[in-house]
């Protein structure tokens, strides 16, 4: 036994933990879904499709290869809504509540494993952290499961209103994008919908910006004050909201398939919720496919910076791409210190931003080219399919339902890749590190 822990068979590190947990959830959930019961007609699905179908649930993502509301019984429902609460929330979490409610104590290595599923800087208070999120996700989202209940209860008998309630709330707020409403049509039929597309917007914003952000909100009467992650991941996903639905506005006011056909209400109110849900949430009220191309490739860039850290979220996060610009700016002014709201990042966090940025763009640029090989489509839209499985999106120009087999098994380790971060997966692979005991001399190269 000594031998197998010296190999790490039995002391494997946070993120091959994280990995290895998210797998066999993505399995149970995959072989629970191709069972009879799990289909509305009682026969089964394809396990391909189901083990796709479980990826986009638990990665909180959206994409589907079956329509969710006409495909699957009402147990399979429950079952993809089970794992996009476990996904969204981290199967540590679920696991830490489960843990708490028949007393059990925490064990240093479980709260490294959190330190690392929450990226968090340090262990300090990590367990009261998990208690938060685990209080403000249930209450944000029975609050959304009620109001979206007496929306629908106008539209259909209130039992079927509290489902569809329930099941959006949490869909909604773990940004996993799924849906029940049938053929594919996610929220178009809400368009101009006032009370549907704001529950909904605040959902998506509130599950992307992290627990953290939610946490120095909720006790800012009483500080005062916001720390320096709160401050960038609001502007930030403030600052992108607004240029996003700007954008949209412009670009598709006049496409009579899209926001054209709309009062001018209804074209604010659709621009503003499409620039939302590419916080990586993945509802749409309008039809994507129907998008111009210079819109459909602002949307890339916006699902590729993705939500926040510590949120249900995906992409490369705002906090990421903040210090990136930030470290731009210090360049082009001749400074050393990238300052952000009077305060120094160190080195360390501006590497690690470049890294997470050059390991993401390598991911999606392989899988992109992997696709235009395997999948008879155009460019642009293989790459915004690549890039909203990457952010744990959800939003699809169409293509989703026809991808062969590669293409499917393509899109769900993205999607998983994507949920986890290419640098957590990178640490579960790759061997462990050690500390160097030497330094190289300097070097000069001639960059520009």
């Amino acid at each position: 036994m000594k031998e197998l822990r010296k190999r790490g068979i039995w002391d494997w590190s946070p993120p091959r933990v994280l990995s290895a947990g998210f797998v066999m959830i993505i399995l149970l959930g995959g072989l629970l879904l191709s069972l009879p019961y799990a289909s509305a007609d009682g026969e089964g699905t394809n396990l391909l499709d189901a083990i796709f179908t479980a990826t986009s649930a638990t990665c909180v993502t959206g994409l589907v290869v079956v329509d969710t509301g006409t495909h699957y019984s009402v147990a399979g429902q429950i079952v993809i809504m089970l794992l996009i609460q476990t996904g969204g929330l981290g199967f540590m979490t679920m696991t830490t509540l489960f843990a708490l409610v028949i007393r059990k104590r925490i064990s240093y290595k479980e709260r490294l494993i959190l330190q690392e599923a929450m990226n968090q800087q340090s262990m300090e208070g990590i367990v009261r952290l998990i208690r938060k999120v685990i209080f403000y996700s249930l209450s944000i989202e029975l609050t959304g499961a009620l109001l979206y209940a007496i929306r629908f209860a106008a539209d259909m008998p209130l039992g079927r209103a509290a489902y569809l309630g329930l099941f959006h709330g949490i869909s909604m707020f773990n940004n996993a994008g799924f849906d029940l409403f049938g053929d594919f049509r996610s929220l178009t039929g809400y368009v101009n919908d006032p009370a549907v597309n704001i529950i909904t917007m605040l959902l998506i914003v509130l599950g992307g910006l992290g627990f953290v952000v939610l946490s120095d909100l909720l006790h800012f009467r009483g500080i005062r004050k916001l720390s320096l992650h709160s401050k960038v991941v609001l502007s930030m996903t403030g600052v992108l909201i607004v240029t996003g639905a700007a954008v949209i506005f412009l670009f598709e006011f006049s496409n009579a398939r899209t926001l054209g056909s709309l009062g001018p209400g209804g074209k604010v109110l659709a621009a503003f919720f499409q620039s939302v849900t590419t916080r990586t949430a993945g509802a749409n009220t309008v039809d994507i496919g129907a998008l111009r191309q210079g819109t459909v490739f602002f949307m890339i860039i916006l699902m590729f910076i993705g939500a926040s850290p510590g949120s249900t979220g995906g992409g490369i996060k705002t906090t990421t791409f903040m210090t990136l610009i930030g470290a731009a700016i210090a360049m082009m002014r001749g400074r050393e210190d990238v300052v952000l709201f009077r305060y120094r990042l160190e080195r360390g966090r501006i590497y690690k931003a470049l890294t997470l940025t050059i390991l993401s763009l390598g991911l999606v640029i392989a899988v992109t080219m992997i696709l235009c090989t395997t999948e008879d489509r155009d460019f642009l839209r293989i790459l915004f399919e690549t890039t909203s499985a990457f952010g744990t999106v959800g939003l699809s120009t169409g293509i989703t339902s026809t991808l062969t087999p590669v293409g499917k098994i393509m899109i769900c380790l993205t999607m998983f890749a994507g949920r986890l971060g290419p640098m957590t997966l990178a640490y579960a692979l790759g061997p462990k590190a050690e500390k160097e005991l030497y330094r190289h001399p300097e070097g000069k190269i001639i960059i520009g």
